[in-house]
């Protein structure tokens, strides 16, 4: 694992198996001069290229956590697992699983900074979003997102896991960040409704996060990239819906 530095860093979440997407970013951050990446996991789940993002991942040096596909592909039987689930577990070896094995739900990685996937409690809750009855994908309420950083140490806290890059500023100062999705920019989920998460660009994003005088400086990067060779993937692995989603970032 390479050094980390606090001061200056990328965080990268939700691959979802899109290596094309995920190499287009890390030659975006290098072009940063940034040496430091958080990933905030869902790395292999996904109809692409799961064997290769996981090499790619394996090698990099990064600091990872594990995402709720990440577990999901650790502890349920494959003929139970969801279609994506499978597909990314039918390419990957023993030591692919082992890799994720060894990754925490959650990282301390330093005084000041908490990384988790969903919230610091649960791999699948929406930390900064809340579905309403009908479906409705809309900002949580501060004080409900302030509440789930109880006991949390760190002045900057992120998260991944709803795709959607968002920034929220807590009532003590703290700073709540998603880096959005590398690669998969729009899916539907059925908990707790039916409702549709959807970027509106099919480029992959990512944050790049620097400490200065007065607080966290964030920027989200969208960077564009050429999707052909993960729709092909898709479709041979019988999931041609993800053709829209990949280029445009909605749900077709």
């Amino acid at each position: 694992m390479t050094d980390f530095d606090p001061e200056r860093f990328a965080v990268i979440a939700d691959i979802h198996s899109n290596s094309d997407a995920l190499e287009a970013v890390l030659g975006d951050i290098a072009d940063q001069g940034i040496d430091s990446i958080v990933n905030l996991g869902d790395h292999l789940s996904g109809p692409m290229a799961a064997r290769e993002t996981a090499e790619v991942l394996m090698a990099s040096g990064m600091r990872c956590i594990r995402g709720n596909h990440d577990r999901w592909l650790l502890e349920q039987a494959p003929e139970d697992m969801g279609s994506i689930d499978r597909v990314a577990f039918d390419q990957l070896e023993q030591r692919h699983l082992d890799w994720l094995r060894s990754l925490p739900p959650t990282m301390q990685l330093t005084d000041d900074i908490f990384a988790c996937h969903g919230t610091p409690t649960s791999d699948t809750t929406y930390w900064m979003e809340a579905v309403s009855p009908k479906g409705d994908v809309l900002p949580r309420p501060r004080a409900e997102v302030a509440a789930e950083a109880t006991g949390i140490k760190g002045s900057l806290l992120l998260c991944g896991h709803t795709h959607l890059p968002r920034r929220m500023d807590l009532p003590d100062g703290r700073v709540v960040l998603n880096p959005g999705s590398v690669g998969c920019p729009a899916y539907f989920d059925d908990t707790p409704v039916y409702h549709l998460v959807q970027t509106g660009t099919g480029a992959a994003c990512y944050a790049v996060v620097q400490k200065g005088r007065h607080g966290w400086a964030t920027a989200f990067r969208h960077v564009p990239y050429d999707p052909r060779r993960m729709i092909e993937m898709a479709k041979s692995a019988d999931h041609p819906h993800w053709e829209p989603r990949l280029t445009s970032g909605w749900v077709d």
